[in-house]
């Protein structure tokens, strides 16, 4: 129940339905000839439309998120694991398996695998993920078809395809890995409430953050409503509303 409650909050409460339901709600005000109210709901949302497609105010929220864990440069020698979380993808036969697997979830594995290379290929890497809710193809299958296609051997992957989200990921990490120090890589966005869930369990993570999307040595103060940027914020949206959920249920 936790979990089709999230996807529905999440699915709403983000940038751009929330512009969306502003302007609508300015129409209704028009339409029952409540000018004022009307007027200052168009403006409403023509400045919440305004800063979150403007690349220099995303990218400092995002920033601010993405910094709290330093990038993982050295892979700890004593480490056996990698634990790499899942993300999205689309099987599609006629594509490689590049494109079938999402970007972000590309980029993970990738980070994954330079540091089972720094590990002189000891280490094992574990590959999460359900199904989803409209492909009938794991997703740590994915991963894996991903990772023998870049050069990883197939003794050297483990599968975890029941996770659904960040917290049974965490569950089943504390399953196989117990104790054991291991490293944890997700994307920089993700990292902090990943980080939360896995030392809830008590498990011994090593963060590893990727793909970070943001940056604030080099802000574009002309880029204006910004189609990537309101991408941007939507991930914004998506791990503040986590952090709130994490919040509220004590984790």
């Amino acid at each position: 129940m936790d979990f089709i409650l999230k996807k529905i909050v999440s699915m709403f409460l983000m940038p751009l339905p929330l512009g969306v339901a502003l302007i609508v709600v300015a129409l209704i005000f028009l339409y029952r000839h409540k000018l004022q109210k009307a007027k200052l709901t168009l403006v409403v949302s023509i400045v919440w439309f305004f800063l979150f497609s403007y690349s220099p105010f995303v990218d400092t929220l995002l920033h601010n998120i993405e910094s709290n864990y330093p990038t993982l440069h050295q892979a700890p020698k004593e480490v056996k694991y990698i634990y790499v979380l899942g993300g999205g993808h689309s099987t599609d036969g006629n594509q490689p398996i590049t494109s079938q697997v999402s970007e972000a979830s590309v980029v993970r594995l990738n980070e994954g695998i330079r540091l089972y290379h720094q590990l002189h290929e000891k280490a094992k890497i574990i590959v999460s993920g359900y199904h989803g809710l409209h492909d009938p193809t794991p997703h740590a299958l994915m991963q894996e078809k991903l990772a023998i296609a870049l050069g990883v051997q197939k003794e050297h992957i483990i599968l975890r395809p029941q996770p659904r989200d960040t917290q049974e990921e965490a569950i089943a990490a504390k399953k196989l890995l117990g104790d054991e120090q291991f490293i944890l890589v997700t994307s920089a966005s993700h990292m902090t409430r990943a980080m939360r869930f896995f030392n809830k369990e008590g498990l011994n993570p090593t963060p590893a953050p990727t793909n970070h999307l943001a940056s604030i040595k080099h802000l574009n103060y002309t880029d204006f409503f910004s189609s990537h940027a309101l991408v941007k914020s939507r991930i914004v949206f998506h791990e503040v509303l986590g952090l709130v959920w994490q919040k509220l249920k004590g984790i």
